[in-house]
């Protein structure tokens, strides 16, 4: 498979390899078969460029590829964020602050990447301009017919996966870079959401909105978030024995599907032979959100928000699986509103009490394998029986695919998820943890347990 970022850094650093090779090696990967439907659009010229800059050479990223999500800007370039609706739109003025991080870090953008419709829904399909198949980061090409991605970064994490992109550049506003690192075999990491700059992104939810990366292993997530933040991460050498574990029980172990179920348990048990000192709690305070956000929660009112002037002049254009969940906010009046503020204000103080004696915490990324594509794609309007039966088989996966990871993004938390499947598995995403400004111990736990993982 294709070598992260870290390796790629020190045989450049030693001579062994120049950016320009490296970018080669990127584009003849970005022009394979399992990248259709990846990039809109590859920017093979300018990404060639920017490599052979030797003013990137003592950069931290050095002229490597990294990939944009399309819904932030990059200047001169009109940011449709996956829909037909904004193909109009003026093109950008300037790159947005993430991009812009990324850029100054000597990260050459080899092209911006395939979401889901405005970023809303966890399954990864996108009828106006196709779904990336899923592949697996860890082990190669899935066997069998194509499965989806994952939502709604889907080639954000295709690009890493397939080895395109050393750098995923994507947003998590209810799962969105850890659903389909999960359902690639890659490595997510959701920050605290005040730690990198939205701005020139196309907004979900300006509560929850994260702008965040996906790579191929830990230490590219530490470097990739230190890029982005601004800031460095404290690390420690302290063994896995020194770290304080939990796994909750109730929500986020209901409805596993055995080979989930399967490789985390196994993995919880390696890591405890390992010397992690892991402990199992219930936390009940996590069944409340069902209720709260029993209006609509926050992406809903605050798309709605965005979009509703959009939706009057070309609501017949948008993906109707979209488009619904936005227009569910109009129905959310502001006294719900107000209601679900304080609310999770009060959810946010009685979760982090609950978990304060933990560095972080384990639990399954998503319940269950990849779904097949077929069986959740666009309706086309050929056959209504079976289109309905897609859009019902589609609620049902992406509530799923949603129900671990937005709880993270309710707490204001922060949140890594790595692979845990082993060779012949379909890829299954192990999901670290914490609250808000936990940043720094996720990373750290997650550097040692992938050092464990590994050996297996």
């Amino acid at each position: 498979m294709a070598k992260d970022l870290d390796s790629t850094l020190r045989l450049l650093h030693a001579g062994g390899t120049t950016a320009t090779a490296e970018m080669e090696r990127c584009l003849d990967r970005a022009h394979a078969p399992e990248c259709q439907h990846v990039f809109t659009p590859l920017l093979a010229g300018q990404a060639a460029r920017e490599a052979a800059n030797p003013g990137q050479a003592h950069r931290p990223l050095a002229g490597l590829a990294v990939s944009v999500k399309e819904l932030f800007d990059m200047q001169g370039m009109t940011t449709r964020a996956g829909s037909t609706v904004l193909a109009e739109a003026p093109p950008a003025a300037c790159d947005a602050a993430a991009v812009q991080r990324l850029r100054a870090a000597g990260g050459a953008v080899i092209g911006r990447t395939q979401m889901v419709e405005f970023a809303f829904s966890g399954v990864g399909t996108n009828p106006h301009h196709g779904t990336p198949a899923a592949f697996d980061g860890r082990f190669g090409a899935l066997p069998g017919p194509a499965r989806v991605p994952g939502g709604s970064s889907s080639g954000a994490a295709v690009s890493v996966a397939t080895g395109a992109a050393f750098i995923g550049l994507g947003s998590d506003t209810g799962g969105s870079i850890r659903i389909p690192a999960a359902l690639c075999g890659i490595v997510g990491f959701k920050n605290t959401a005040r730690l990198v700059p939205t701005s020139g992104a196309v907004p979900l939810s300006t509560t929850l909105d994260t702008a965040c990366a996906m790579t191929r292993s830990v230490p590219d997530a530490v470097l990739a978030h230190e890029i982005l933040a601004a800031r460095r991460v404290t690390r420690s050498q302290a063994p896995l024995s020194a770290w304080r574990l939990a796994v909750p029980g109730g929500v986020f172990l209901e409805g596993l599907e055995p080979p989930v179920r399967s490789a985390f348990e196994r993995s919880v048990e390696q890591l405890r032979r390992a010397g992690a000192r892991i402990v199992e709690i219930e936390l009940p305070e996590v069944a409340q959100l069902s209720g709260l956000q029993a209006t609509g929660g926050f992406a809903a009112a605050e798309s709605y928000a965005w979009h509703r002037q959009h939706l009057a002049q070309s609501g017949p254009a948008y993906d109707p699986r979209v488009r619904g969940r936005i227009e569910r906010g109009a129905r959310m009046s502001a006294a719900d509103y107000i209601d679900l503020l304080h609310a999770r204000t009060a959810w946010i103080a009685q979760i982090e009490a609950a978990i304060a004696g933990f560095d972080a915490l384990l639990s399954p990324t998503v319940p269950i394998l990849a779904p097949l594509l077929a069986s959740v794609a666009p309706a086309d309007g050929t056959n209504p029986q079976q289109d309905a039966a897609r859009d019902a088989e589609f609620g049902r996966v992406n509530a799923l695919l949603l129900r671990n990871p937005s709880i993270v993004n309710m707490l204001d938390g922060c949140a890594l998820s790595l692979p845990c499947h082993q060779a012949g598995e379909l890829p299954v995403g192990l999901m670290l943890w914490h609250a808000a400004m936990h940043d720094d111990a996720v990373l750290n736990v997650g550097l040692r347990v992938e050092e464990q993982l590994q050996e297996s």
